[in-house]
C-alpha cells in the first residue's frame, strides 16, 4: 500500500495541524478561531507551509461551519500583509467582483462607466471562470474593448485615461487564485470567495460589496468595520455581484466612521422580471448607446450607481441619490462603447 506523503517525519506533528484540529476537533470540541489563530494560519497557508491535505481540510472545516468575523478579519489583515499596492493610484471606490452572472446580464458594469465618467476612480479586482455557466467581469470588459491591468502599472494607467481598472486577483494575491481555482475540485466555493471581497488593496474611502446569501451581509459589515475601513455599503447584490435587483426590497448594510447602520430601499417595480434568456453582451452596449430600451436593466444600473453615490455623499436622500443616477445615465458618453 502507497503510504501518503509528508514533508515532516512521522513523529512530529505539522505545525499547521493544530489549526485543522480547532475546527474538526467534533460537535463539542470544535470551535472558531480567534482572529490572532486567524492570521497566523492564513500567514502559513500565504507563506507556502501548508501541505495540500491539510489546505482542503481547512477549507472544507470553514466552509461547513461558515467563517466568523473575528476568521475574516484575521485572514484578510494575513492577505492584506502579502499584497503591496502602491500608495498614489488615489482610488475613491472598491469594487469587488467575483461571483459572476447567470440570470441577468452584467448591468453593474455600467454602473462602473457611469460612476468613472462622473470623475471617480474606481479599482475593480476579481476573479474568473471558477464557477461553471457564468459570465464574469473580465470576459465582459475584454468584449466591451477595456483591457485588463497585468501590472500596478497598468492599473494606474487605466485609472488615469478611463476611471477604473480591472486587476484579477491572478496578479493581485496568485496563491489566492490557486485557491479560488479548487472551486471545481472540491465542489464547493472556500471562504477565500468572502475574504477577497473585503481585501480592498487600495484602501479606497469607499467599499462597495455585493453578497448571495443573506447572512453573510452582517458579517460582512462587521469585519470591514473592524478593519477600520470608513465608508462601506454591503448589499445582497444580483447572483453576489455588486448590483441592485430593482425589484425586490435592497437593505444596505454600511458602515460610517466605525458605527453601523442598516437601510433599506424600496422595489422600484411591482412586479418580477423574466430573467434572461440569452446573456449577450452586445445588449449592454446597445443599451448604453441608445439603441434599445432594457426596463430591468437601466433600472438595475442606476439604482445601483444610486446607492454608491449616497455612500459617498452623505447629504443625499434616496431619491435625490436616484435622481442625480438617472441624470448620469441620462447624460452618458455614448460613444464611449464602439
Amino acid at each position: 500500500m502507497n503510504k501518503i506523503k509528508t514533508s515532516i517525519p512521522p513523529s512530529h506533528e505539522h505545525p499547521f495541524a493544530q489549526y485543522v484540529r480547532i475546527l474538526g476537533k467534533g460537535k463539542k470540541g470544535s470551535r472558531s478561531l480567534t482572529e490572532e489563530e486567524a492570521f497566523t494560519a492564513m500567514s502559513m497557508i500565504m507563506d507556502g507551509q501548508v501541505l495540500d491535505v491539510q489546505l482542503g481540510a481547512f477549507l472544507m472545516l470553514l466552509r461547513v461551519k461558515e467563517e466568523t468575523s473575528d476568521e475574516l478579519l484575521g485572514f484578510v489583515k494575513a492577505v492584506r500583509n502579502s499584497i503591496n499596492a502602491p500608495d498614489h493610484l488615489n482610488v475613491s471606490f472598491d469594487w469587488s467582483s467575483y461571483a459572476g452572472k447567470r440570470r441577468h446580464l452584467p448591468w453593474y458594469i455600467l454602473s462602473i462607466l457611469l460612476l468613472a465618467q462622473s470623475g471617480e476612480r474606481i479599482f475593480i479586482h476579481g476573479a474568473s471562470g471558477h464557477t461553471i455557466d457564468r459570465l464574469y467581469t473580465e470576459q465582459v470588459l475584454e468584449s466591451l474593448g477595456f483591457a485588463t491591468a497585468k501590472s500596478w502599472a497598468d492599473c494606474e494607467d487605466h485609472l488615469d485615461k478611463t476611471g477604473f481598472c480591472y486587476y484579477p486577483l491572478h496578479f493581485l494575491s496568485p496563491k489566492l487564485h490557486e485557491i479560488i481555482e479548487l472551486r471545481n475540485t472540491m465542489g464547493l466555493r472556500s471562504p477565500v470567495h468572502t475574504l477577497a471581497r473585503l481585501l480592498n488593496p487600495c484602501n479606497a474611502d469607499h467599499v462597495m460589496q455585493g453578497i448571495f446569501h443573506p447572512g453573510y451581509r452582517p458579517v460582512h459589515q462587521e469585519a470591514a468595520r473592524d478593519l477600520g475601513y470608513q465608508h462601506v455599503a454591503v448589499i445582497k447584490g444580483e447572483a453576489g455581484e455588486i448590483e441592485r435587483n430593482p425589484d425586490a426590497d435592497c437593505l444596505v448594510q454600511r458602515v460610517e466612521n466605525g458605527a453601523l447602520f442598516d437601510d433599506t430601499w424600496p422595489p422600484l417595480f411591482n412586479r418580477r422580471h423574466m430573467k434572461e434568456e440569452l446573456l449577450d453582451i452586445e445588449t449592454l452596449k446597445a443599451v448604453w448607446k441608445g439603441g434599445i430600451q432594457h426596463e430591468y436593466g437601466e433600472a438595475a444600473i442606476w439604482s445601483t450607481t444610486a446607492i454608491a453615490l449616497a455612500l459617498k455623499d452623505k447629504t443625499l436622500s434616496q431619491d435625490s441619490a436616484i435622481t442625480r443616477a438617472k441624470q448620469l445615465w441620462e447624460t452618458r458618453d455614448q460613444s464611449l462603447l464602439s
